[in-house]
C-alpha cells in the first residue's frame, strides 16, 4: 500500500513525498519487535526501507519515510528514513521524545516500554528548490518548541513531523501544537502527515499543510 500511495503521489506531480509513523507495523508494543527491521543492514534485513529507495529512484522524487521500528543490536528505535532522487539514504531520524501516557479509563500506552529514544535532531538538504531544507521529527517530538527553533536556527524551510496521534489527547493537541510551532518560527512552513487508524489504539487521522 505504502508503494502504491507513493507512486499515486508521483504520478500527480509530488516532489516530496511523507508517509505516516509507523507505517509497516502495528502500533503496539507488542508488534514493535516483531517488525524491526535492521535499516544499517538493508536489503533483506530492512525491506521497507529497501522499497523507499527504489521507489524514490525510480520515480526521482525525495521521501519522508514516516517512520519504523529499528532494531539495532539489542535496542529498538522509532525511526524516520529519508531518501534522495538518487535512492540513497540522506538521513535517519530516531524519535527523540518518546510518548507515555496514562490517562484512566481512556488511554495507556508507554512507547518507553520497548523503544529508546533517539538524541539527535536530524536535517535534510533536498535538491529541489521549492522544498529546500527540512527539519524531521516524529509525532510527539512536535510538542517540544525546542527543537523546531534548533531547526529553525539552521536554516530549516519546512518541518516533517509523520505521526500518529490518538483520539484522546490529539483532537485537542495536534492542530493547536501545529500552530504554536509555527508561530514560534514564523517564517516556516510544516508539513505533518498523520496515519490514520491502527490497532489496538484510534488514531486521529488528518493530513494538514499550514
Amino acid at each position: 500500500h505504502a508503494r502504491k500511495a507513493i507512486e499515486e503521489a508521483a504520478q500527480k506531480g509530488a516532489q516530496l513525498v511523507v508517509l505516516p509513523e509507523i507505517w509497516n507495523s502495528p502500533y503496539s508494543n507488542d508488534s514493535f519487535p516483531v517488525y524491526a527491521e535492521d535499516i544499517d543492514a538493508g536489503h533483506d534485513a530492512s525491506p521497507s526501507t529497501a522499497m523507499l529507495s527504489e521507489v524514490s529512484s525510480r520515480l526521482k522524487i525525495t521521501v519522508v519515510g514516516g517512520s519504523i521500528p529499528e532494531r539495532c543490536g539489542d535496542k529498538l528505535y522509532n525511526t524516520c528514513c529519508v531518501f534522495g532522487t538518487d535512492g540513497k539514504l540522506k538521513a535517519k531520524h530516531r524519535k527523540i521524545h518518546l510518548f507515555d501516557i496514562d490517562i484512566p479509563g481512556k488511554i495507556t500506552f508507554m512507547e518507553s516500554k520497548t523503544l529508546t529514544a533517539g538524541e539527535t535532531p536530524t536535517i535534510v538538504d533536498t535538491v529541489h528548490a521549492d522544498v529546500g531544507r527540512i527539519g524531521v521529527g516524529i509525532c510527539y517530538d512536535i510538542r517540544f518548541q525546542e527543537l523546531a527553533m534548533i531547526y529553525a536556527s539552521r536554516g530549516a524551510h519546512l518541518l516533517c513531523y509523520p505521526g500518529a496521534f490518538n483520539m484522546t489527547t490529539g483532537p485537542l493537541h495536534w492542530e493547536l501544537l501545529q500552530r504554536a510551532r509555527i508561530l514560534n518560527n514564523s517564517y516556516m512552513w510544516q508539513l505533518v502527515h498523520l496515519l490514520e487508524i491502527l490497532e489496538p489504539v484510534t488514531w486521529l487521522g488528518v493530513t494538514q499543510p499550514l
